[in-house]
């Protein structure tokens, strides 16, 4: 007698020796999850650290209504297309979202310093995503403070008109996305806070001089104007206020970047702000990933 031949369960799987933590759909998630936490992370510290975030804002708006307005009746209105508080309030917007975005790159070393990255770098994901989601946390932080700042827009002359919050809101998504990530490029390449916060003494003030946000470049000698072209801080001010430029019934007649005496258009600064932040987060990235 012939014993029938024995067949599989049906619902055996057909490679009992596959991983399912192996898809490439589960690493996805894991790594999405990973960044959706390190962002949830810096959400919740910003909720929590209320009087840090109030003395954060309270530096923009004292120049905003202190120096804008003591200097508003001494430069005419004439010389710049717009009152001086209107045209100020571009370089108050990316005051606002500097500072958080450059705390980044401060966070990464003492986080480096205390061990918690230590132990960040034991979870199962990559090194850039870590990285990225640092970046994500620092844009969407600077961000929500620069909107708080937008909401000043009216006592300077600004119309509440959602297209230009719209314009205005996503220009300041792009520099603080840029300012992070020099940040945390900068950050990837030193071991001590203190060194960090010299460079910052020692490259932040020129930058912020240099972006046209608290007066006009075209009146800065060759040399400065030609550093101004290459300061991320100045295409994001100039982004801002020809944004702004499109609304303002007397529109600005100073310049902002200009190559070669050619002013390039509004979208294809945008585009150099992105790609520098890009890059910037790239070759972090990438020296991120050594093991140390």
């Amino acid at each position: 007698m012939t014993a029938a031949p024995a067949h599989p369960a049906p619902d055996a799987p057909a490679h009992p020796s596959a991983d399912p933590g192996r898809e490439p759909g589960t690493a996805l998630r894991r790594e999405l999850r990973a960044v959706h936490a390190l962002v949830h992370r810096d959400l919740l510290r910003l909720a929590a650290q209320r009087t840090h975030t109030a003395l954060m804002l309270l530096q923009p708006v004292l120049y905003l209504f202190v120096l804008g307005g003591g200097l508003a009746a001494l430069i005419p209105h004439s010389s710049l297309g717009v009152g001086y508080q209107t045209y100020l309030f571009p370089g108050v917007l990316m005051m606002t979202v500097q500072a958080p975005a450059v705390v980044v790159g401060i966070r990464l070393i003492t986080d480096r310093q205390s061990g918690y990255l230590r132990e960040l770098l034991m979870a199962p994901v990559s090194r850039s995503t870590l990285l990225l989601g640092s970046c994500a946390g620092g844009t969407i932080v600077s961000t929500v403070q620069g909107a708080v700042l937008l909401g000043l827009g009216g006592t300077v002359g600004l119309p509440y008109d959602p297209l230009l919050l719209a314009l205005l809101l996503a220009g300041m998504i792009l520099a603080s996305f840029t300012i992070t990530a020099l940040s945390l490029m900068l950050a990837v390449c030193l071991s001590r806070p203190e060194t960090f916060h010299m460079l910052l003494g020692l490259v932040m003030v020129p930058l912020l001089f240099l972006s046209g946000g608290f007066f006009p470049l075209e009146n800065l000698p060759g040399p400065a104007r030609a550093l101004a072209a290459v300061n991320p801080l100045a295409y994001g001010v100039d982004l801002l206020r020809r944004c702004i430029a499109l609304w303002v019934p007397d529109r600005a007649t100073t310049a902002g970047i200009e190559w070669y005496d050619w002013q390039p258009p509004l979208l294809l600064e945008g585009a150099v702000l992105l790609t520098t932040g890009v890059l910037a987060l790239l070759w972090a990235a990438h020296r991120f990933s050594r093991p140390e």
